[in-house]
Order: structure tokens, then C-alpha cells, then sequence
């Protein structure tokens, strides 16, 4: 237990992005092409964060062309290069899966006024 730990110190990012669900946010991914990589922008609302540690993963979701799309994302993966938060949420709940059912208006999440 203790070489997996050390292991996991080892691997974590330093800097975590700090999101909560309910915030929407712009994840960078980086996506290795044959030879080529390039970074890829998926914007959405954070609905879930799991688990802790090294295993810690945010699921984010949007609508495209009508249909809705969850990526979940693991926080220390060093394909997810940056998170930026676009604008953030007032929930009342730690995972906001009600919102699957939701559509247009009645799926938006209200934006939080923060005096930073």
C-alpha cells in the first residue's frame, strides 16, 4: 500500500484546478494524431466529481446539434492540459444527473456572483 502511494505522490499534478459542479468550464485536451498533437476544447457544465486522490475524475456536459455529450475526465491525466472556469454555478446538489432529462431553459444552471 505504501509503494502505491508513493507512486500516486509522484504522478499527481501540482497545480488542481479549483471548479466545483455546477460550473461551467472549458477543459484543453491534448489528442496525439499519428505524429501530430494538437489540443482540443470541450465546454460544458462540471455535473459530477468522484472519487479523490489520484483516481479523481469531473464529468462534463453539454448539448450539441440537439444531443447531449458527457466526457469524464480524470484530473491528473496529462491528457486534460488545462481547466479554465467560464462562469460559476449555484447547485444545491453534489451531482446535478437531473439534468440529463432536462431541455433547453430548464437545463441551465444559475450563475453564482462571486466578489474575487
Amino acid at each position: 500500500m505504501d509503494a502505491l502511494k508513493l507512486i500516486s505522490d509522484s504522478s499527481m499534478k501540482t497545480e488542481v484546478p479549483q471548479f466545483s459542479v455546477g460550473d461551467t468550464v472549458k477543459v484543453h485536451v491534448k489528442i496525439q494524431e499519428g505524429e501530430k498533437s494538437r489540443i482540443q476544447i470541450f465546454e460544458g457544465t462540471v455535473i459530477a466529481k468522484k472519487h479523490g486522490g489520484i483516481n479523481e475524475t469531473f464529468t462534463v456536459r453539454r448539448v450539441a446539434h440537439g444531443c447531449g455529450i458527457e466526457r469524464v475526465f480524470p484530473v491528473h491525466a496529462p491528457a486534460v492540459a488545462k481547466v479554465e472556469v467560464v462562469r460559476y454555478g449555484k447547485v444545491r446538489r453534489a451531482k446535478l444527473y437531473y439534468l440529463r432529462d432536462r431541455v433547453g431553459k430548464a437545463a441551465k444552471v444559475k450563475e453564482q456572483i462571486r466578489n474575487n
